[in-house]
């Protein structure tokens, strides 16, 4: 049998990973008591059962003494049941717009501040997080693509991808996104704005690439920003980093940042030790 308990962040996608498992053949169970947790096991995993996959949904909103869950799900595996935990997060700012969006109260704030029900639900799944086998940040997933991360590690059993990219192109004149963990200026390569032929393109047209990438500059730019960022990598990996955001501007967004974003995914792409995604924020604004 297998057995994922999944848990994690309000609004952080754990109700949609039920629906896709339960899609996928698993018989799935939500906001299940803490104290009927034990029981659950007892009566789910007997021999010779008709069941073999289970996922078990564990949320704050269901026991405001969720501390307890570390406890309970370590007696489990004292006595030797057998289960992976799937910890859905995503970021502070992508959780509160989020519960905005749909009007939503946090469970662990209902008449305060959706930012402090954030902080303290985070520090609450502190050691639950920790004893996860998978951590997934659907902070920049689409529905589509943590689908796919689900199948290939609970349908396909493929190797699980701890840490996930976003490489994003961005404008600084719209702003330097505020979950980007390393951010590059490429505002220093000629801008193909002031090429007639060019401007009410994007990096994403072979023209625009073949100009921005026509550059010796570029090339060595790239060259020396691949290179750090496979150092980085496996150093994010070993202490535990999930998500990385690489985010790569130039004025607005639209021409050498997309070229040089594409161009570094394009290089990081066809590795298995992690997952990448590519995201443009700007590139169908205004241009220059």
């Amino acid at each position: 049998m297998r057995f994922v308990v999944v848990t994690g962040m309000s609004g952080g996608g754990k109700s949609t990973v039920l629906k896709m498992l339960e899609d996928a053949g698993f018989y799935c169970v939500d906001n299940l008591p803490l104290s009927l947790v034990e029981k659950f096991f007892e009566l789910i995993c007997v021999p010779n059962s008709e069941i073999s996959k289970v996922a078990l949904g564990l949320d704050v909103r269901t026991d405001q003494s969720f501390e307890d869950a570390t406890r309970i799900l370590g007696q489990l595996k004292q006595k030797e049941y057998s289960f992976e935990i799937l910890f859905m997060e995503a970021d502070e700012g992508t959780l509160i717009k989020r519960y905005k969006e749909t009007r939503r109260v946090h469970p662990l704030e209902p008449e305060g501040r959706v930012e402090d029900g954030v902080r303290k639900e985070r520090r609450v799944l502190e050691n639950v997080r920790n004893m996860a086998d998978y951590v997934i940040d659907s902070s920049h997933l689409l529905t589509r693509e943590l689908k796919e991360e689900l199948d290939r590690i609970f349908v396909e059993n493929q190797e699980y991808n701890s840490l996930m990219i976003t490489v994003m192109s961005f404008g600084f004149k719209h702003g330097i996104p505020s979950d980007a963990d390393l951010v590059f200026d490429v505002r220093f390569l000629p801008n193909p704005f002031y090429i007639d032929q060019l401007r009410e393109k994007t990096g994403r047209d072979q023209e625009v690439r073949d100009y921005v990438m026509g550059f010796k500059e570029a090339e060595i730019f790239m060259e020396k920003l691949t290179d750090l960022i496979r150092f980085l990598i496996p150093n994010y990996i070993k202490e535990g980093k999930n998500s990385l955001v690489i985010a790569i501007g130039c004025t607005g967004g639209r021409h050498r940042s997309v070229t040089l974003a594409g161009e570094l995914y394009s290089r990081m792409k066809d590795h298995g030790s992690y997952g990448i995604k590519l995201y443009h924020r700007d590139a169908d604004g205004p241009g220059k």
